[in-house]
C-alpha cells in the first residue's frame, strides 16, 4: 500500500533550463544557443518540471544533483548510466534517481524527456532505491501535466494537487527489470572488461569457458569472480544484457528476425521466448505499446 500524505505542501513550477543541471541541458542549435523555456527559478518550490527534446546520438556526461529524479521519455528510449549499472527507459517506464546518484544520459533515438526534480527534503518517502518503474495511465497524465509550460500557469492550489498526487502514484508502481549491473570490487579490472567488451557486441557467442581460456583462468574461478562482481551469474547477465540492447534495436524499426539474431539469438522464437520471460510480453506487442 502506497504511503500516506507524502507531501503536504508541494508545489510544481517551470524552470528556465540555462539554470538547470547539465543532464536536461539540449544540444545547442547551430548558433550555439540553448533552447530556453519561461519560468520562475526563484520561487524555491520542491519540486520542478521541465520538457526538452534530444537528438539521437546525443549524450550528458557524468553529473549529479542535490534533487531527486524522476526521468520519463513519451517516445524515443533513454539509457540511464551509474557506476552500479545501466537502465534503459522506454515510453511504458520512467527511471527514478535519488538524490546525489552520479549518472549519464545516452539518447540512442530521438527522444522527448520529462523530468521532475524533487528537493531533497521531500525524497524521504519516496522508493529507496534507484531504478526503473512502471508508469500507469494516471502516473503519465500526471508527468505530463507537470511538465507543460502552460501560459498563464495553473494555480499553486492546482500544481499542489497535482504534485501530491503524483508522488502516491509513483510509490503504487512496481519496479521493473530494466537494470544491468556493472562490475563492481573488480580490483582487477578483469570482469570489467569482459562486460565492456560483451556490451559493444551484445550478440557475441563466447561461452564462459571461452571467457576463462581466455583470462588463463578456470572455468569456476570466472564464474566465481564474475558472480562477486556483478551479482549475476554469467549466463544471466549476458542475456539481461542481450535483452535490454535488443530494445534499442526494436525502437530503430528493425524487423524481430534481425534483432533476434543480432542479439545471439538463433531464431525468432528463442528470442520471443527469453524476452516474454524477461518482459512479460512478445517483442511484438512491446513495439506496438510503445508506437
Amino acid at each position: 500500500m502506497p504511503p500516506q500524505s507524502i507531501y503536504k505542501n508541494t508545489d510544481i513550477h517551470f524552470i528556465d533550463l540555462d539554470k538547470l543541471p547539465s543532464m536536461y541541458l539540449p544540444p545547442p542549435t547551430e548558433s550555439g544557443d540553448t533552447p530556453v523555456c519561461s519560468a520562475d527559478p526563484t520561487s524555491g518550490l520542491p519540486v520542478s518540471g521541465v520538457a526538452v527534446r534530444y537528438a539521437g546520438g546525443h549524450v550528458v556526461p557524468m553529473h549529479k544533483h542535490a534533487h531527486g529524479h524522476l526521468i520519463y521519455a513519451d517516445r524515443g528510449l533513454l539509457r540511464v548510466e551509474s557506476a552500479s549499472g545501466q537502465w534503459l527507459v522506454p515510453p511504458t517506464a520512467a527511471v527514478w534517481l535519488r538524490p546525489h546518484v552520479e549518472h549519464r544520459l545516452v539518447v540512442p533515438v530521438a527522444l522527448q524527456a520529462h523530468g521532475l526534480f524533487m528537493r531533497e527534503d521531500t525524497c524521504a518517502r519516496l522508493p529507496a532505491f534507484d531504478g526503473v518503474m512502471h508508469v500507469s495511465g494516471l502516473l503519465r497524465e500526471l508527468i505530463l501535466g507537470l511538465t507543460n509550460n502552460r501560459s498563464p500557469p495553473r494555480s499553486e492550489r492546482y500544481q499542489e494537487l497535482l504534485g501530491a498526487l503524483l508522488a502516491e502514484e509513483l510509490c503504487a508502481q512496481p519496479r521493473l527489470p530494466f537494470h544491468l549491473p556493472w562490475p563492481a570490487d573488480d580490483a582487477s579490472g578483469t570482469i570489467h572488461r569482459v562486460c565492456q567488451a560483451l556490451l559493444q557486441a551484445p550478440g557475441d557467442t563466447a561461452t564462459a569457458t571461452d571467457w576463462a581460456s581466455r583470462l588463463a583462468m578456470g572455468d569456476k574461478t570466472f564464474h566465481r569472480r564474475f558472480l562477486q562482481a556483478t551479482g549475476m551469474t554469467f549466463g544471466k547477465w549476458r542475456q539481461q544484457l542481450r535483452l535490454m540492447s535488443s530494445l534499442t534495436l526494436l525502437m530503430k524499426g528493425m524487423p524481430i528476425t534481425q534483432v533476434a539474431l543480432a542479439s545471439g539469438y538463433e531464431s525468432h522464437s528463442a528470442y520471443a521466448t527469453a524476452f516474454r520471460k524477461q518482459f512479460g510480453e512478445p517483442p511484438s506487442a512491446f513495439v506496438a505499446n510503445t508506437e
